[in-house]
């Protein structure tokens, strides 16, 4: 997450949103939030339904629940996905910005 903090103006400024959605439960993850001082949005995932949706994977021999990253358009439609081997397997700011850059997404009617 910290490097997710990193460039998050550069995320804001590709009209995209950062969600981080963990396994703690409410408290612990507000507590977390506040602490670190992070501007994204956190959701609390403490059964797992959310982390389980989108495949997220868990190795025990590597400490539980593995990185996945995600980029899901406006439309809802997820245009890549990431699942880490380790908790060092995460893509780049710079990676996920010039997949950002390269997403065009159809207008919506009202």
């Amino acid at each position: 997450m910290a490097q997710l903090r990193q460039d998050f103006d550069q995320f804001l400024s590709r009209d995209a949103e950062i969600v981080v959605v963990g396994p703690e439960g409410p408290d612990s993850f507000q507590k977390y939030w506040r602490e670190n001082d992070l501007q994204f949005t956190g959701l609390p995932d403490p059964i797992h339904t959310v982390l389980k949706r989108y495949g997220q994977q868990v190795n025990l021999f590597k400490f539980g629940r593995m990185p996945a990253q995600a980029v899901i358009d406006k439309t809802g439609t997820i245009r890549y996905v990431h699942y880490g081997k380790s908790m060092a397997d995460i893509p780049d700011n710079a990676s996920l910005l010039a997949l950002l850059d390269q997403i065009e997404v159809p207008e919506m009617s009202v």
